[in-house]
């Protein structure tokens, strides 16, 4: 018996290990550009672009976490990180005071303006230019496929 326990064969054990791989270095890659060329990480960058693309500017806290997945305490930490640099501030909400909004500030819309088309060109220099059509359709349909499993699987962790 394998590591694996001869649950998959040799070809799935390189497709897992190719896309864990193409995961971490294209995080790496895309994460170090972001810091280089504007200034934030990749998690400022993933906060900011929720709330650019909210009404107003603005989620409650619940919300955002459920959209990006994230556990509570590392949306707390991070929201405390990005109001010290003036790019968020987390406002009471008058429905529920359990659960704040969080909102862009001007600051937090100009470096989100600024640094999207940067991220954009190079997401698709290291992502989108490497693959045909033909290949970013296949991607498109294989994780839609995932993602159905997941929400079946694992309702929890894929809202």
């Amino acid at each position: 018996m394998d590591e694996w326990g001869n649950r998959l064969d040799e070809h799935e054990q390189e497709v897992w290990r190719t896309f864990h791989r193409l995961r971490n270095q294209l995080a790496l890659a895309l994460g170090q550009s972001l810091q280089q060329d504007s200034g934030i990480s990749e998690s400022d960058f993933e906060v900011l672009a929720a709330l650019a693309g909210a009404p107003d500017h603005a989620m409650r806290a619940r919300t955002l976490r459920a959209e990006l997945q994230w556990e509570k305490s590392r949306l707390a930490h991070q929201m405390r990180r990005m109001e010290q640099r003036g790019l968020v501030v987390r406002e009471e909400c008058l429905e529920d005071g359990r659960a704040p909004t969080v909102r862009l500030t001007d600051a937090g819309l100009a470096s989100i303006r600024s640094a999207a088309p940067t991220h954009a060109a190079r997401l698709r220099e290291l992502f989108f230019d490497a693959l045909t059509p033909a290949q970013v359709d296949a991607l498109h349909e294989a994780g839609r496929a995932v993602l159905a499993r997941l929400r079946q699987t694992c309702p929890a962790e894929a809202p």
